[in-house]
């Protein structure tokens, strides 16, 4: 029997002000943290299948070239036409670090996220010193200040899944403009919906982007992430962030994965296979709320009980302070782990 205590439920704040995400299992009695199949994540279980990084990469510091490279790569990849747009685009240390640094970046004004999602944004936000607003649709955006001047979407919406369209976002985008504003759009999990991305428009006033390296290419390790943005933004954040934010490796093995089009294509479908198994595997255990390719969230009035019981068999999901009755499930990947979801929900 494990003595389990969840180590945190998205959201949830300790006095250090740390929050606890998913991706982090629980330890029992024993200190022992392994054996665990771990669903709390929207990260892809199957890895990019890359070359091993030339051994330069690791002795070099990261040169311009490679920099450049991954770069390139990942406009391509995300289709952004910086030539026509005027747009720029820089990385950093995963798309976390780039998220917290927009706060810090921007002046001081009113900001409206848009929830529930995660909740990093709204933190960082209200820590930066900005007049926070939380949201929980864009039709409540008319009841903000009239100076409110920043707005941030998840799209699609972790941990619901939700899609805006883009000309509800660019229209947002070119009102917020107007005010010297930006909306913030974070595209951490839109490569498995490609056409959902604003990355065509980066450059666009009043419209920043972010994405993400790691989650659909199963790398999350590397710690890449990608804003786009005006160039004046972007030359500001690349400022900010300082030389070498990513490493010589994870610059190659990006580099690598965005030019792999016939892999993501093969990845993509996988992906809506197993989240399509996963949600007829969920369907008598709660209600669909939504998800997309790399989760799914239930609603039941078992929440507790069901994360609970799925922690006896080692297998640990993430919960929700605000929507108790919330549980979402990463994919298992490969079939040992499918067996043993499959068994231990019954």
């Amino acid at each position: 029997m494990i003595s389990y205590r969840d180590p945190g439920i998205e959201g949830v704040a300790d006095g250090a002000e740390h929050i606890h995400h998913g991706g982090e299992p629980p330890i029992d009695a024993a200190g022992n943290g392994a054996d665990w199949l771990d669903l709390s994540t929207g990260i892809a279980p199957i890895a990019y299948p890359f070359d091993p990084p030339s051994p330069d990469s690791w002795r070099q510091l990261p040169r311009r070239l490679a920099e450049q490279k991954t770069l390139e790569a990942a406009a391509g990849y995300f289709g952004m036409a910086t030539a026509d747009m005027g747009g720029g685009i820089c990385f950093g240390p995963g798309s976390q670090a780039l998220l917290q640094l927009l706060p810090d970046l921007l002046p001081a004004g009113v900001v409206a996220v848009l929830g529930p999602t995660y909740c990093e944004h709204a933190y960082r936000w209200a820590r930066a010193g900005h007049e926070l607003h939380e949201i929980s649709g864009l039709a409540d955006l008319a009841d903000l200040p009239a100076q409110c001047r920043y707005v941030v979407v998840v799209n699609p919406n972790s941990p619901t899944g939700a899609v805006h369209g883009a000309a509800d976002l660019l229209s947002l985008a070119a009102q917020l403009a107007a005010r010297d504003g930006f909306l913030i759009v974070d595209e951490a999990f839109c490569d498995v919906l490609p056409d959902c991305s604003l990355a065509g428009e980066a450059g666009r006033p009043g419209l920043l982007i972010l994405r993400s390296f790691g989650k659909f290419f199963g790398l999350a390790g590397l710690r890449l992430g990608f804003l786009m943005g005006p160039a004046d933004i972007i030359d500001a954040a690349r400022t900010q962030i300082g030389p070498w934010p990513v490493n010589g490796p994870a610059l190659a093995i990006a580099a690598q994965a965005y030019g792999d089009a016939p892999w993501i294509a093969g990845h993509r479908q996988m992906l809506a296979e197993q989240a399509s198994k996963l949600q007829r595997l969920l369907a008598g255990h709660g209600e669909f709320v939504g998800g997309t390719d790399l989760f799914i969230l239930l609603q039941t009035d078992r929440a507790a009980d069901l994360s609970a019981n799925l922690a006896q068999a080692r297998i640990h999901v993430r919960r929700f302070p605000d929507h108790e009755n919330w549980l979402r499930f990463g994919l298992p990947g490969d079939g040992a782990a499918w067996q043993r979801l499959t068994a231990a929900l019954g």
